[in-house]
């Protein structure tokens, strides 16, 4: 059987997407994102099965700084439509809730519903470990946000159904392993290569270093900067873009790319989700 690692606990929606992903398996829960990567490295698990991004609380920041400094490659993407329910202990009612407990994104995509009943967000490390603290309390007054299997996990009620913002609020999820595994090329496929570089410190080099995919042809779907240790005038780029090695605009575009930038790193090329075209 393989081992996929996740972080959270049994009923966590990493865990039910790493079911999804990898049927019948085992899964291995992890306190961190750090952890359940950092197995994979050490060849203790297979695949670990990584949050990045929501489609209503954006993206997830722990992840962006752990990616390049891991040693792992993502070799594929998953999107989970995320529904929040509000767990509540035997026979309490909606009135009675004055705290949601909850994963600091599931409360983010859940604010319009606490805001409507008055109800504080209480942050918590995981979504389905939230539900312990309501249990082991036997609280009236507090209520979980998390999935449906997390509340029969912990036998509790579902005071409040499908509590998202958005109808649509999707998670999208990272697959990664120890070794780069890059698919074969297929001019009918659509392939997502993730990326970071450090751009050279001279005037105008993000936009000499990106110039490269623009006269290429190459769609960029996305750019994120964060800060290197702390400091204010240190960047580092998380980019993806629609591509394959094996293209000539590929080696073009990063040739261009390199000739600008201190350290580029690819972190994976993988064949594109079909919930993309949805």
């Amino acid at each position: 059987m393989l081992k996929i690692a996740y972080q959270g606990v049994s009923g966590a929606y990493s865990h039910i997407s790493s079911m999804n992903v990898f049927p019948n398996q085992e899964y291995l829960a992890c306190d961190t994102f750090e952890i359940a990567m950092d197995l994979v490295q050490k060849n203790i698990a297979d695949f670990a099965v990584i949050p990045v991004e929501n489609s209503n609380a954006g993206r997830v920041a722990d992840v962006h700084f752990l990616l390049p400094k891991m040693g792992i490659f993502i070799i594929g993407e998953y999107f989970l439509r995320v529904e929040h329910q509000l767990l509540v202990y035997p026979n309490t009612k909606l009135s009675e809730i004055e705290y949601a407990v909850s994963h600091p994104q599931a409360l983010a995509q859940c604010s319009e519903f606490l805001k409507k009943h008055n109800i504080k967000a209480v942050a918590r490390i995981d979504t389905a470990k939230s539900c312990e603290s309501i249990v082991e309390e036997k609280a009236h007054n507090k209520a979980a946000i998390a999935s449906k299997l997390a509340g029969e996990l912990y036998n509790l009620e579902v005071a409040a159904a499908n509590i998202e913002n958005d109808s649509n609020n999707t998670t999208r999820f990272l697959i990664m392993a120890k070794n780069e595994k890059i698919p074969e090329y297929d001019r009918k496929q659509k392939y997502i290569t993730s990326f970071i570089f450090r751009v050279r410190n001279i005037p105008a080099a993000l936009y000499k270093a990106l110039g490269g995919f623009a006269t290429n042809g190459i769609n960029m779907n996305k750019i994120e900067s964060y800060l290197l240790d702390g400091k204010f005038v240190s960047a580092q780029f998380y980019v993806e873009i629609e591509g394959h090695p094996s293209q000539k605009a590929f080696q073009n575009a990063f040739e261009e790319l390199k000739f600008y930038s201190e350290e580029v790193a690819v972190l994976g090329t993988y064949q594109a989700n079909p919930f993309r075209e949805l």
